[in-house]
């Protein structure tokens, strides 16, 4: 059996159902487990939806930061070989 993933915005909203109608009755209904549950508390309790999707952006961004330092430090790497293959430093 294929494992399901979730969105964060799925798992925010299913923690709102959990708290409606409890635990046991929203592993039943969405077919997680209860740990399952009680871990997405833990990563994810008290967050809204618009602040899940502010997070995803902001990773996002990161990730595209860091991406652009790599490519730097690999250039400044690339420049100072071949300052050291013509001799002038």
């Amino acid at each position: 059996m294929a494992r399901k993933r979730f969105t964060p915005e799925q798992i925010v909203k299913i923690l709102r159902d959990t708290e409606k109608i409890g635990v046991k009755d929203a592993c039943k209904k969405h077919n997680v487990c209860d740990q399952t549950i009680y871990r997405w508390k833990r990563m994810y309790g008290g967050v809204g939806v618009s602040e899940v999707q502010r997070i995803k952006q902001l990773e996002k961004e990161n990730k595209r930061l860091k991406e652009l330092c790599g490519n730097q430090a690999l250039a400044l790497d690339i420049i100072q070989e071949q300052i050291k293959k013509k001799g002038l430093m």
